[in-house]
């Protein structure tokens, strides 16, 4: 079964695929049609957005499409960056500016008091207009310098209380296991087989 990815992250791309190939399920880039529109994510939730970005690509591809919409929680900011997590240094901003932004706003603010939390939205929409959305978390802490080469967006500062460990410190496979990306797309893979027959049936 293919299944259209609606974003142009690969390093998304490349963590749906790893956790839903054993399935059966082929995960296809947006990018491999042609002309897909930009999506403007203007929703006021990650769910509002996900399903901005799922209905839009299922329209006009013509088929069954995932979309995500995730960020970073922390409590001491209330809950900022959230839905501005891509951009929170700036429209245009790369990881190491968010990275350099999160840390100044934190600076001072004690380790007890640095609690954070990884939050994904997952949305599949249906060319017809059937929607779900699942959602996955994995709460932490945010250190106060980055650690380790891995990963992508906030893995640097974004310490995992159980091993010790950033998510840049970790292997794919470790993130995989625990990330809130991983709960999410397997909270997906329970739904996807009713979702589908009610799709095609």
């Amino acid at each position: 079964m293919e299944i259209v990815l609606a974003t142009g992250n690969k390093n998304k791309l490349r963590e749906f695929q790893e956790i839903l190939s054993a399935d059966g399920i082929t995960i296809v880039a947006q990018s491999e049609f042609d002309n897909c529109p930009e999506v403007v994510e203007n929703g006021r939730t990650f769910a509002e957005n996900a399903l901005l970005k799922a209905r839009a690509i299922a329209k006009h591809t013509g088929r069954v499409t995932i979309a995500d919409d995730s960020g970073l929680e922390v409590d001491a900011l209330n809950g900022a960056p959230g839905i501005y997590s891509a951009r929170f240094a700036g429209e245009n901003a790369d990881d190491a500016q968010n990275n350099r932004k999160l840390l100044q706003e934190l600076d001072g603010v004690p380790e007890e008091k640095r609690a954070a939390r990884f939050t994904c939205v997952i949305a599949v929409a249906s060319p017809s207009g059937e929607e779900k959305t699942v959602e996955g978390n994995y709460p932490g802490r945010i250190i106060e310098k980055l650690r380790g080469a891995g990963g992508f967006g906030y893995d640097p500062v974004f310490l995992d209380p159980v091993s010790g460990r950033t998510y840049s410190e970790m292997t794919a496979e470790q993130k995989n296991a625990i990330s809130h990306r991983s709960r999410a797309i397997h909270a997906l893979k329970k739904l996807l087989p009713e979702f589908l027959e009610a799709v095609n049936g």
